[in-house]
């Protein structure tokens, strides 16, 4: 992230603990935020958490909590998260287009849902695009950039130098409908939930397979330039006998599926696919906060793009090798 700050003044909408991070992402890098939330208790509280574990950081930019979208001036930029609801995220999307000038651009996180689908109906569909963020966004380098035929390129690069200039992250920039992040995440969870309904495995180890393995090289490298790294001959090899038997379930299993069914949302609930005693969402969060910070200084110290940065320089040095 360079020194001098990003004063832009940000229109950030959302109420959960991924938008209140963004909040704190954004004023680091300088800019005068107004995030709009039902939650102001809730995103005081997150805010003020985060400063307490890190006191000794300044953050040079402003943050405004309202309920609705009265502001003054101009606004350079829009992000909006929302819930993973066509419906839900068109409503927010017109609220704001009857509100915000036609060239300034709306950031929105999708995972599941297409890009065209939102920017549908749209007074400027052409201003519209995805934003997939990682939680805690202001420890965290991820940042995933959805934009189609539709999506103008020029706010496009604006949003992914402004990310990768100003706000820490390594963004990478998807043509089409939609990510690639949740698409990874799923083939994982589905393979995961088909060994454990079929007593391979247990929960238990599932998540010791891929914290103790996966989980100790992906920071350094990623998935294909770790094959690269160990010799791709090897893996070529495993996947031609393993693909045939490989999970090709269509829905979610039905153990999992009455998890959701009867509450049980993870440990907001004291249950989730762990039980969790009262008070324990608390520990982890902070855990998960000082880990967040550990791990994203030592990640910082071994840029993605070594084709042109040393393994000693910062990450905030070099651009990601992905471009639009």
């Amino acid at each position: 992230m360079k020194s001098e700050p990003h004063t832009e003044p940000v229109l950030l909408v959302g109420s959960n603990k991924l938008t209140y991070s963004i909040a704190l992402c954004l004023q680091k890098a300088g800019h005068a935020v107004v995030l709009v939330t039902p939650d102001a208790d809730v995103a005081k509280q997150y805010v003020t958490f985060d400063e307490a574990v890190d006191l000794e950081q300044s953050i040079p930019g402003s943050l405004r909590i309202q309920s609705d979208y009265r502001f003054e001036g101009l606004i350079s930029k829009v992000i909006v998260v929302t819930e993973e609801n066509l419906a839900v995220k068109k409503r927010v999307l017109a609220e704001l287009e009857n509100i915000i000038p036609g060239e300034t651009l709306i950031a929105i996180n999708t995972e599941s849902i297409p890009l065209s689908d939102l920017q549908q109906g749209a007074i400027f569909p052409e201003r519209i695009m995805g934003a997939n963020w990682v939680e805690p966004a202001h420890t965290t380098f991820f940042l995933e950039i959805i934009a189609n035929e539709i999506t103008r390129k020029s706010l496009v690069d604006n949003l992914y130098q402004t990310a990768a200039c100003y706000w820490g992250k390594d963004p990478y920039v998807i043509k089409g409908d939609s990510g690639i992040r949740m698409r990874l995440f799923a083939a994982m969870l589905r393979e995961a939930f088909y060994l454990v309904e079929n007593d391979y495995a247990k929960v238990e180890d599932i998540d010791r397979a891929c914290r103790n393995d996966a989980g100790y090289y992906l920071p350094f490298a990623g998935n294909l330039r770790y094959m690269d790294l160990m010799g791709t001959y090897a893996y070529g090899m495993v996947m031609k006998d393993l693909n045939p038997e490989l999970a090709s379930d269509q829905r979610a299993p039905e153990s999992f599926q009455k998890l959701l069914q009867n509450g049980h949302f993870g440990m907001e609930t004291n249950s989730g696919l762990y039980e969790y005693q009262p008070g324990e969402n608390e520990k982890w969060a902070a855990l998960m906060n000082r880990f967040s910070k550990q791990i994203s200084s030592l990640i910082d110290k071994y840029p993605f793009n070594y084709k042109t940065a040393g393994a000693d320089q910062k990450l905030s040095s070099v651009h990601s090798e992905n471009k639009l």
